[in-house]
Order: C-alpha cells, then structure tokens, then sequence
C-alpha cells in the first residue's frame, strides 16, 4: 500500500474475553429489546398479516431471527442438539420469496416468542463458555456479532412493514432534532488521490466489507449534506417527474410503468405537500433528508440539478478519508462508537433529523451526516472487493452481487449502531422505495 495509508487497529485488540462476553451480551440485548418494542406494538392479527407484498409477516421475521440465531450459534459455535430442525425450511429466506410466506404454516405469535426465548437463553449459555479464538467464527466474538447484526438487520425491515402498515400510530419517539450551529456550506471539496477503502481489521466487519484495500479516487464535490425534502419539492413543482431528460431509460420506464409522481407516503393537497409516517399525517418537514425515493428519483433530481450520485468509493472516501493523516477512520467522527450526538440511529426518532443536526458527527473534510437518517443511493452496482472471500456463506453477500443491485451507504434513522459503520455496506433493488431510502449528490472536480 501506498505511503501513509492505513486504518484504525481493532477496538476489540485489548479486550479480554471477559470483555467480549459483556459487550456481545449487550449488544444481544439490545437488540433483542427492540425486537420486541416492534412485535409488542400490535395484536396478533397484525402480526400475521402481510401488510405489503414487499415484506414478510412480522411473525415470520421474529422467528427467523431465532432460527438464524440456533443455526450459528446453539448449533454451530455451541455444538448443542437443535431445538427446532423441522422449521429451518420454513424460515430460510431462499427456499420462500416473501410474498409466498404467508401461506406457509408459520409458527403463531406466542410460539415465535417461547421459541425465540428458548433459542436465547441457549445462545447465553454457548457465549458464557465458547473460546473466543482459535476459530475465525468466534474470533473477537464474531459470530455473536454476525447475529446481532442480522437481527437488527431484520429490525429495521419490521419497523419499514410498521410504515406500510395501515391503521392508527403504535409507535412513538421524541421528534427528530432540528439543526445546530451556522448555516453550511452546499458542498465540499474531497481531494484527489488514493485511501484505504474497506477494512481488514474491524472485527465484526461482514465478508463484503473486507479486505481492505488501496483506491484512488479523483477529486469531486459531494453535498454536505443528504438532499432535503424542501429542495426535492423544487424538483417536484418543476415538473420533474413529467420531464424525460431528467430519467434514465430505466428510471423512466419504472416511472411510468407504475405512475410514480412524488417519494412514497406523499401527496398533494390545496395545503401543500403532505405524508404518512407511522400511522400519522404530517405536512412534509422542509428541512428534513428525503426518504422513501428510489435509486432512479435520486438519479433524476442529481441530473435535473446539474450533478449525479456519489460512487461508493467517493461516498467512503468523503466519510472516513483523514487528509491530515492519510488514515482511515472507523466513523466520519473518528473511531468511538457511535453516541446520540453523533447521529440519528437506532429508532431514537421515527424520521431523519434536520439537515445540519448533528455538527459533531461530521467527517474530516467537513461532511455531514453521512450516518444515520436515510441510507444514500450511490452509482455502484454491488460487487465483492479485491480479494473478496465469501464468510462464513456465500448467500450473505456473494450470491446478490451483480448490476441488479446498487449500493446505498451510511444507514437510516431505524439503522443500529451495532449495523453500522464507515465500511457498511447495504444494497437493493433501484426500484426499492418501502427503505428508509435518500441520498447526496457529488459532481466532478472540474481538474481541483
């Protein structure tokens, strides 16, 4: 690798298994809490019913959380008898697309509780007893992490089948902070020239995110911060959803195809733009990040403004690149875990906050709210790294990589700190709107 380029050492060097046990068991926990804040919310009926066919029962996602959970770790990293081998079909996600679950015989809501409580006390018992090393499953605890992760994963996709459910609000939070400090900028300058993308340290880093590597990027201008609903409107009221030179041939055959005219959840009335969040309706905020558009609204509004979405390598380059150092940080902020002021993560709020609300969560070069709030739309079609090994299985990340699939970056609001950091990576369909989806534009560096 080039000169001065190198990242963060791993957090977890110095902990000793003691150590490793606590935080796994804490972040196990948490995640547990929200998955049940998200089932607790509602009756029976709403948790077997299939509110889109975009998503799953939420009765289906709970137990699969559980079955992921006793496949990895009761089975795998305990060695322990299954609990429940005769449903590991039911809840493998490749077997069932999700608009078939429903008519699966799934376990009912109490059964999916007693069954996941069982898998838990199960997975506690295997983490007070198994050697943290030797095996790369259970290096640092890795394989504790993999299934937090994979269940706030799982989280965040019940809390978007809670915004398309119908019905009165049932979840509550404090609103969303608004901005602090001067104005900012529009955009800023990221330098020309290589960093160190991915990583090859972090410890619960997934199989896409690894190893890392040295990438030269040209110099461009990113927006200091995600696009807002008050300038996406400007988009809208200019008539670019009408206007064919704005949309790729995809993007407009999506469009029209499904009479798309404004982000999900909106809609026009005498008293201006207004949505549905939650079971609520309220006039869209002006200064909050869109969300709910597509990779080919966001492609669109970047092209009807004079600029075009961020490569992912430009986007980790503007959130993690230290151009005092040459270093790359585990987080825009630096290398501590993410804290409230950071960013707007873990369901804290039920939307993405002011644009210019968290002045301490900013990058380096002065780049806002790269965590937290919408998850970005960038340029890139998924793909593994150089060097890119399938871990601990191919249908994690391997299978989905191809131009079917762009990346987005950064998480949402409903994103936990556990599932996230400066070399995440997410990916989905471009026409995927039910996502707490939004984005930034860039534009070349015109030879800085």
């Amino acid at each position: 690798m080039t000169g001065f380029l190198t990242e963060t050492p791993s957090v977890f060097q110095e902990k000793a298994p003691a150590q490793l046990r606590e935080h796994a068991a804490a972040a196990l926990t948490r995640a547990r809490r929200r998955s049940t804040t998200l089932t607790d919310a509602v009756g029976d009926e709403d948790l077997v019913r299939q509110h889109s066919k975009l998503m799953s029962p939420l009765v289906w996602d709970l137990a699969h959380i559980g079955s992921q959970e006793e496949l990895w770790l009761v089975r795998d990293v305990g060695g322990r008898e299954p609990l429940r081998p005769d449903i590991d079909d039911l809840y493998d996600a490749f077997q069932h697309p999700r608009a078939d679950r429903p008519s699966l015989p799934l376990l009912g809501p109490a059964e999916a509780r007693r069954y996941v409580g069982e898998v838990r006390a199960k997975a506690f018992e295997v983490l007070e007893h198994a050697p943290l090393e030797g095996r790369r499953l259970t290096e640092s605890a890795f394989a504790f992490g993999m299934i937090t992760q994979h269940e706030q994963q799982h989280d965040e996709t019940m809390l978007a089948t809670h915004q398309l459910r119908r019905g009165e609000p049932v979840l509550h939070a404090p609103a969303a902070p608004g901005a602090r400090g001067g104005p900012l900028p529009a955009e800023v300058l990221v330098p020309g020239g290589p960093f160190l993308m991915g990583t090859s340290v972090e410890p619960w880093a997934l199989d896409n995110e690894r190893p890392a590597h040295e990438k030269h990027v040209d110099a461009f201008f990113i927006d200091t911060t995600p696009v807002t609903n008050g300038e996406f409107i400007e988009f809208l009221e200019s008539g670019g959803y009408d206007q064919r030179q704005w949309w790729s041939e995809r993007g407009w055959e999506y469009r029209m195809a499904h009479d798309i005219t404004a982000p999900r959840f909106w809609r026009r009335e005498s008293r201006g733009w207004w949505r549905t969040r939650f079971g609520a309706d309220e006039r869209v905020p002006a200064d909050q990040p869109v969300v709910h558009v597509s990779f080919y609204e966001a492609e669109a509004y970047a092209a009807w403004a004079g600029k075009r979405l961020p490569t992912e390598a430009e986007w980790e380059k503007a959130a993690r690149f230290d151009p005092a150092t040459g270093r790359s940080r585990r987080y825009p902020w630096g290398d501590e875990e993410p804290a409230p002021e950071h960013a707007n993560l873990g369901q804290a709020h039920l939307s993405p906050a002011a644009a210019g609300a968290y002045p301490a969560g900013a990058s380096a070069l002065g780049v806002h709210q790269l965590i937290g709030d919408v998850w970005e739309w960038t340029s890139t079609d998924f793909h593994g790294y150089p060097g890119f090994a399938a871990f601990p299985y191919r249908e994690y990340s391997e299978v989905f990589f191809g131009p079917e699939y762009k990346v987005l970056r950064g998480g949402s609001f409903g994103t936990d700190a556990a599932a996230i950091r400066g070399t995440f990576r997410n990916w989905d369909f471009p026409v995927r709107r039910q996502i707490f989806s939004g984005f930034r534009c860039a534009r070349d560096g015109d030879g800085v």
